[in-house]
């Protein structure tokens, strides 16, 4: 190796060591860095991250009393079904129970209406037994009286002995025994 002229060798071991000068100076810069760093940058930079944190804290809060929030809308929400279904049931047993009085109010209005046609039905039977009863009377009056008047050989026009004799053989006819009753 060929050295320039004011230059020295030095050891291999001492190239990598700086000189003194250069150390002092390299602390001496690296002390005043960390100051100014100390006294302006980190205090800032520990205002923007304070700053962040109480957002990133105010967000979590927030995000907290927004979920409870919900957790308290969606059991008020479960409260309210809850009543609705109540409520629809008890809406639906009422509507069970009104059908069932009308159907029962209903039986009783058709019992009643048929109690009434049957009523009126057998009133009228008699009403039409005592009319066939009165007309075969009188049919079975003039007949009688007419075979009356075919056997005794003489007119029944006397309407006071014709009545007495028709009168007569009705009531034998009543008291007799009937078979076919």
């Amino acid at each position: 190796m060929i050295l320039a002229e004011g230059e020295a060798t030095v050891p291999g071991y001492k190239l990598l060591i700086p000189a003194v000068p250069e150390i002092v100076w390299s602390l001496i810069f690296l002390v005043i860095f960390a100051v100014v760093f100390m006294r302006f940058v980190l205090p800032r930079l520990n205002a923007v991250l304070d700053e962040r944190s109480a957002k990133i804290e105010g967000g979590l809060q927030k995000a907290q009393e927004v979920q409870e929030e919900a957790e308290r809308l969606r059991s008020d929400n479960e409260q309210e079904l809850a009543a609705a279904r109540q409520e629809a049931a008890g809406i639906r047993e009422k509507a069970r129970q009104d059908g069932a009085r009308i159907v029962e109010e209903a039986k009783a209005r058709a019992d009643a209406e048929s109690e009434r046609i049957l009523a009126a039905g057998r009133q009228h039977l008699r009403a039409e037994r005592l009319a066939a009863s009165t007309q075969l009377r009188s049919e079975v009056g003039t007949l009688a009286s007419d075979l009356a008047s075919k056997i005794v050989g003489e007119s029944l026009t006397d309407d006071e002995r014709s009545n007495r004799v028709i009168d007569r053989f009705l009531a034998d006819l009543e008291s007799a025994p009937s078979t076919s009753r």
